[in-house]
């Protein structure tokens, strides 16, 4: 038997406050596709980074043995010597270089000091064809989606003649059919005898890729499971009782739902695009919401549904926005988002880091950020105060933090979109939007978030949820619309959905000529 390729051992790396990995063990075998499970905050990304050279040799304490042979990275440039690449999740591309430019940025095909452009790409349309992308290497990487831009990075990975690819959540914001391919890559390039870290928490893609599988739970290793070996069958139920310590027998909280009168509505609702106004993004579309009702929008990438969402939010998006809304049985008009959060709405955007939070702030700042006419002390800010609110939402959200005055840029996703949540419950609002709330997050967090909605409907608000998970909208939601190409297709009461009718009217953009018609609490009655 050959020798592993890589063997991490007793790991442990500290931080201010708290031990993010204690005497972690990982052994890896060579060509083989190697998972990380473990929910958020567990430190896997962590180990990544320790791996890798972006924590040096020095910040931790354990030895990496790479090769056959004790490594010391001082930085992430001599590891990609070594042959180990990294991904993040957070794409490392500058978009307004092209996508030759990108692959080879800090890596350029020069001789004496002078860049050959040619040379660049004609290696960068090689490297394209190797990750299966048909793109003009001169091409800005801002015109590319984030699937194609995910297969840039890989190219990129290519070209420093990569032993070990390291991927962490490589899925998280690609579609189904991107991520199809992007793990039918992995297995072409462990083909060609390249092996793979993958961090994720679609625990279906671990299963169905993965060699073996180690579990990190609270910074420790629980243990490696060897898919299809001595262990046994390794399902996503084994998974998630490593993760968490239990099983979760039920992936949604029981509930029984307390449906009341009517909350919101909106109708004849239409949205034109900012830029190109003769382009209608949203078409006359309708759409209620009672008290206590969660509601789920269901559609494929680019069908609307967060173009719907930011209309809806104080005309957020849209260069022209029209149709009648109505709140509690009064029609409004909500012109900009400060109108938005004053008659009660909330949004919680599909992409926390950009439009959620500002990186910059502490926890303290961004919980209470949204709310601050409610810690207007005269012409200040109650500190004390907003220090309270922040330490409650922190025990109630359960955020894995020291403290509240920790950097939001230092919390794992899970944790992040904990404190996202956080701000707009302090606004108190009657109708709160979640665009993907639980994107990029472990199951356990799931759970945890999936009480905090239905917590939010039992105090009789109302709750729209947009995800790409059916099974998460079929678990959660009282009612689920279809949207396609920017049309409201069909209505679904809850007992009446399935994935495979909520497909049929996802990808068609004429209108049920017979939907139900009917709502929850004509469902309850």
């Amino acid at each position: 038997m050959t020798s592993p390729l890589l063997q991490m051992q007793g790991i442990t790396k500290e931080f201010p406050g708290v031990k993010a990995l204690q005497d972690v063990n990982l052994t890896v075998q060579r060509g083989e596709i190697h998972a990380i499970c473990g929910e958020n905050g567990a430190g896997k990304s962590t180990l990544m980074k320790v791996l890798s050279g972006v924590y040096p040799h020095g910040t931790y304490d354990g030895d990496i043995v790479y090769d056959g042979k004790v490594v010391e990275f001082k930085s992430i440039r001599d590891s990609e010597h070594a042959g180990i690449v990294i991904i993040h999740q957070e794409l490392a591309l500058i978009p307004e270089l092209s996508i030759a430019e990108n692959i080879f940025l800090g890596n350029e095909r020069a001789s004496r000091g002078i860049i050959s452009w040619d040379r660049s790409n004609r290696e960068a349309i090689e490297l394209l064809a190797r990750v299966g992308l048909a793109e003009n290497p001169l091409t800005p990487v801002k015109e590319l989606g984030v699937g194609k831009q995910q297969l840039v990075e890989i190219a990129k990975a290519l070209s420093k003649d990569v032993k070990l690819l390291i991927l962490d959540e490589p899925t998280a914001a690609l579609n189904d059919d991107d991520s199809q391919h992007l793990l039918g890559l992995l297995k072409d390039l462990q083909d060609k005898g390249i092996t793979s870290i993958m961090i994720s928490h679609k625990l279906n893609e671990i299963e169905q890729i993965s060699d073996a599988i180690t579990i990190i739970r609270d910074g420790q290793t629980v243990e490696t499971l060897a898919v299809g070996g001595q262990d046994g069958p390794v399902d996503e139920d084994r998974i998630i009782r490593g993760m968490v310590g239990r099983s979760l027998e039920n992936r949604f909280p029981e509930r029984t739902p307390q449906i009341g009168e009517m909350l919101f509505e909106v109708s004849g609702w239409t949205v034109k695009h900012p830029q190109d106004t003769s382009r209608t993004v949203i078409d006359d579309a309708n759409l209620k919401v009672r008290h206590g009702e969660i509601v789920g929008i269901a559609g494929l990438m680019g069908a609307g549904r967060t173009e719907l969402a930011r209309s809806i939010f104080g005309r957020n998006y849209g260069s022209r926005v029209e149709g009648r809304m109505v709140i509690d049985g009064k029609e409004v008009s909500l012109r900009s988002v400060p109108a938005a959060i004053e008659a009660g709405i909330a949004y919680v955007s599909e992409d926390r880091k950009v439009l959620g939070l500002n990186l910059l702030d502490d926890i303290k700042t961004s919980i209470s950020s949204a709310g601050l006419g409610k810690l207007r002390k005269g012409l200040t800010i109650d500190e004390g105060r907003e220090m309270t609110v922040a330490e409650e939402y922190r025990k109630k959200m359960r955020i894995k933090t020291p403290t509240v005055t920790e950097g939001v840029n230092k919390l794992s996703g899970g944790n992040q979109q904990k404190v996202v949540l956080s701000k707009w419950m302090f606004t108190d609002p009657q109708l709160l939007i979640l665009d993907e709330p639980t994107r990029g997050i472990d199951v356990g967090a799931k759970y945890e978030i999936y009480v905090v909605i239905q917590q939010l409907a039992a105090e009789g608000k109302g709750v729209i949820v947009i995800s790409s998970e059916l099974p998460e909208l079929l678990g959660l939601c009282d009612r689920i619309y279809t949207l396609a190409e920017g049309r409201i297709t069909h209505e679904f009461a809850r007992e009446e959905a399935s994935q495979e009718a909520l497909m049929r009217y996802m990808t068609t953009k004429d209108r049920a000529s017979h939907g139900t018609g009917r709502d929850a609490s004509e469902v309850a009655r």
